[in-house]
């Protein structure tokens, strides 16, 4: 069963692709690491040449800042929305510079949580992504975290970008959501303490027993989001009708291998929820 469900990645057309601030930062000083961006758009210019449409959710702004402004964790909510002014265009102006190298246009799109209850801003960011998509472009999300107040998680914030890009792939229908972390995937506990903890390769249906294997298990100081995030976020993609696959980041070839049909990370397979309704999850109703 899973070689024909991986086979049938290489069809998704419409994908969204996170990857977080471990997967983008040299961890000895977590400043952005130019080398590994490079090579992530080169994956995505390579699937816009195979005719797929691609939106990148990219955490990093604020690792962006503190590498622009002295490398000191935030102290404080303020501080950390400082950083995130400062980084958020620094890293932008990054992603435009490599991609332009490509021949692709970088287009940037900063949500809240405002923006997606609120029926006729979400309705507008909706057409936003059409357009771009439409128009050839590569949308660029993140949090807008200089407004966000992420100290009380899901309530004015998305909490992480796991739950973003699947609020996102949910907003614009995508097929396929690829989360990229510092994890290979899903185990039955956290293989960093736990030797004997199995790999999960294909997840047919997110239940009970799956989300009890969500202890927070990311060992990054510059990401948020754990394996519970992750599966949060599977929840989102598969009750919309994408596929998602958590996979580990440090490779980025790792994408075109997923696109490939390989056998890459943890497969959850899209079980489309007839009565799926984005504000029940947008307001933690799961």
């Amino acid at each position: 069963m899973e070689h024909t469900e991986r086979q049938k990645l290489k069809d998704k057309k419409r994908i969204v692709i996170k990857i977080g601030s471990s997967s983008l930062t040299h961890p000895q000083t977590g400043a952005l690491n130019l080398l590994k961006i490079e090579r992530l758009v080169r994956m995505i210019s390579d699937l816009k040449g195979e005719g797929k449409e691609v939106v990148l959710v990219s955490s990093g702004a604020i690792a962006a800042g503190r590498q622009a402004l002295g490398h000191q964790k935030p102290r404080s909510l303020a501080q950390k929305q400082a950083y995130a002014a400062v980084g958020q265009a620094r890293l932008m102006m990054v992603y435009q510079k490599i991609f332009s190298e490509y021949n692709q246009t970088a287009a940037q799109i900063l949500l809240t949580k405002d923006t997606m209850v609120n029926d006729a801003s979400r309705y507008n960011a909706q057409n936003t992504f059409e357009e771009l998509l439409k128009l050839g472009a590569v949308p660029i999300v993140n949090e807008n975290d200089t407004v966000s107040t992420s100290e009380i998680p899901y309530v004015d914030s998305f909490g992480d970008n796991d739950r973003l890009s699947a609020i996102v792939t949910a907003l614009i229908g995508g097929d396929l959501l690829i989360l990229l972390s510092d994890i290979d995937g899903l185990y039955t506990d956290d293989p960093r303490k736990n030797p004997e903890a199995r790999f999960i390769s294909l997840v047919p249906e997110i239940t009970p027993e799956f989300l009890s294997m969500g202890k927070e298990s990311s060992g990054s100081d510059v990401g948020t989001g754990g394996m519970s995030a992750k599966l949060a976020a599977a929840r989102i993609a598969t009750d919309s009708g994408a596929d998602m696959v958590i996979a580990n980041g440090d490779q980025l070839e790792v994408i075109l291998d997923i696109m490939g049909g390989q056998e890459k990370g943890t497969l959850f397979l899209a079980h489309p929820n007839l009565d799926f309704d984005l504000m029940h999850y947008l307001n933690n109703e799961y």
